[in-house]
């Protein structure tokens, strides 16, 4: 508990202090993200807010963990910094941005799983062979998924940090429950880092975390959900749904744009636009503000959701978790009926 409420409270003054010479370094070098058709803001934005954050969950872990803690967070922080260096490189305009998907994302992926890190889904219903190559497939692409999702939720002040605070504070709240000091500490130098960069990134903002930050607490809310182990009712086979719902809103972005634009016939990755989720809520309720904050709200939602999962026996877990499906089902096609502008396809 203490190693955790240390990790929070250096992570938020580290990030909350360390955004301001970040700021100035990132106008002094010129990395700024300019307005465009595709973008909210009306003004240059410095970017560079993520390495803010990176070194604020880094000097978190630094001061609240032990030697021998430290080494099994090494693989992670080197898959986090392969990501967070080539999000700020792709930020620069030094890389394709098709290299973030198809290079850093997946390399990062097959760092956790050198590092022994790897889902535990099939396994507890394939023993053997066939459950471990599930399972490491499974750890791939959920890895690249989830980096990926909060890669493109970076579209709005405020929306990616807190979007992760709120995913990270459940993490933290599982891991202390189940007794997992290592994860609770991971998820509270998060929360903190977050929380400190939401000080400077919350409208109006005063500085974007561009792709090297939203990479690198992507990667980090992926890892998380790997490594938690939660406790849950006896005879429950259910685990693997917790952390889906703590990134709920997330992956419900995710799983909203893909669907639109894969029937608008587009890429859903490739083509950036402004038909998120947090821009339909800003359309209907005329606020960017108020858009965020719903996004903060769905994603507390999602973990109470998981709480509420992980309490219960296991046919009504599942049945709550079905019932959760068809809701966000439905919550997808009321959406896509709300005004967003819509990409044009170029000749």
């Amino acid at each position: 508990m203490n190693s955790s409420l240390i990790a929070f409270a250096v992570g938020l003054i580290a990030s909350m202090g360390l955004t301001v010479p970040v700021r100035q370094l990132a106008l002094r070098v010129g990395m700024v993200d300019h307005p465009g058709p595709r973008k909210v803001h009306l003004q240059p934005m410095p970017l560079l807010g993520g390495l803010a954050i990176y070194l604020g969950v880094l000097i978190a872990l630094l001061v609240s963990l032990d030697g021998r803690a430290l080494k099994q967070v090494i693989g992670v922080y080197l898959g986090a910094t392969l990501v967070a260096v080539v999000g700020i490189l792709d930020d620069r305009g030094l890389l394709h941005h098709q290299i973030k998907l198809f290079g850093a994302m997946p390399a990062a992926a097959i760092i956790l799983l050198i590092s022994g890190i790897r889902a535990q889904v099939f396994i507890n219903f394939w023993p053997g062979t066939s459950g471990i190559w599930a399972d490491t497939a499974l750890t791939f692409l959920w890895v690249v998924g989830i980096t990926a999702s909060f890669s493109i939720l970076d579209h709005m002040d405020g929306l990616c940090a807190g979007v992760a605070t709120m995913a990270s504070l459940f993490f933290a709240i599982f891991a202390l429950e189940s007794g997992q000091l290592l994860v609770s500490t991971m998820a509270a130098a998060v929360l903190g880092a977050a929380a400190g960069f939401l000080r400077w990134n919350f409208k109006p903002a005063k500085i974007f975390m561009g792709d090297g930050g939203a990479m690198f607490l992507g990667f980090l809310m992926a890892t998380l959900a790997l490594k938690l182990r939660p406790i849950v009712a006896a005879g429950h086979n259910a685990t693997w749904l917790i952390p889906i719902f703590i990134l709920g809103a997330a992956i419900f972005d995710t799983t909203l744009i893909s669907i639109s634009r894969s029937r608008r016939g587009f890429i859903p990755f490739t083509t950036p636009g402004k038909d998120h989720t947090a821009h339909r809520l800003s359309n209907l309720f005329n606020g960017q503000r108020t858009a965020v904050l719903l996004m903060y709200a769905l994603g507390a939602f999602f973990g109470l959701l998981a709480l509420t999962i992980s309490r219960l026996p296991p046919r009504p877990a599942y049945a709550v978790a079905g019932l959760a499906v068809l809701a966000v089902l439905g919550a997808i096609g009321l959406l896509e009926r709300a005004p967003y502008e819509r990409q044009t396809r170029k000749m």
